[in-house]
């Protein structure tokens, strides 16, 4: 594991890659959600789950987050440190698959369709389709434009991303897959009454996403 800067044009932000560098199975950049930066327990557990599964993976901070405020820039700025960090992770590996828990994946999802920046396919890790507080669902004609592989994996219990909408949204673009977390929320925790567990739930996101990279990419 090192540590790295991103350079961006709006200051550096930090950078983490771990894995073989010579591994076999396709690289990652992984980008963290609104509330919690690369270094959240949940966010390193799905690194290293990846990481043991062959991947060479990167995180990083958005400037927000390496600065120590609470709310996330908007999103061009948000867009611009993503766009950074795709170089930059795209000099060390090559070619990636773009990997986001809620708002990260989002970024990461205009990030192909609004700027046109090359992956391999996308993996939304709870899809933020219902903004926290609110109703009605965010666009999504951006995805439609997208023609790489999109897997979207979501808790069977996400207020911001109900199972029925997510299916709809999976099945609307050129090549979408969900999976469903038995009894996950936003962050595909369960309840405790479900009798599974926090890692259990990872597991099988982590395995979803193997086995998607193997039938699509």
């Amino acid at each position: 594991m090192r540590q790295v800067q991103i350079e961006t044009p709006h200051g550096d932000v930090a950078g983490t890659i771990d894995g073989d560098l010579g591994g076999s199975r396709v690289p990652i950049l992984f980008a963290h959600g609104a509330g919690l930066g690369q270094h959240h327990d949940w966010m390193v557990a799905v690194r290293s789950r990846m990481v043991d599964r062959g991947h060479l993976v990167m995180t990083f901070d958005y400037l927000y987050m390496h600065e120590g405020r609470r709310a996330p820039d908007r999103l061009p700025k948000l867009l611009d440190v993503h766009e950074a960090a795709a170089r930059f992770f795209e000099g060390v590996a090559g070619q990636m698959i773009l990997v986001g828990k809620s708002m990260g994946g989002r970024v990461g999802s205009h990030l192909v369709a609004d700027r046109r920046r090359p992956a391999l396919g996308l993996v939304y890790m709870g899809y933020p389709l219902v903004a926290m507080g609110k109703t009605e669902p965010r666009d999504i004609d951006h995805l439609l434009e997208i023609d790489d592989p999109q897997l979207f994996i979501s808790g069977t219990r996400d207020r911001m991303g109900p199972m029925e909408s997510i299916a709809s949204v999976a099945g609307s673009v050129p090549r979408g897959t969900a999976v469903f977390i038995d009894d996950g929320d936003h962050s595909l925790v369960p309840r405790k009454k479900s009798g599974r567990t926090l890692d259990e739930n990872l597991d099988v996101a982590c395995d979803a996403i193997g086995t998607w990279t193997a039938e699509n990419l």
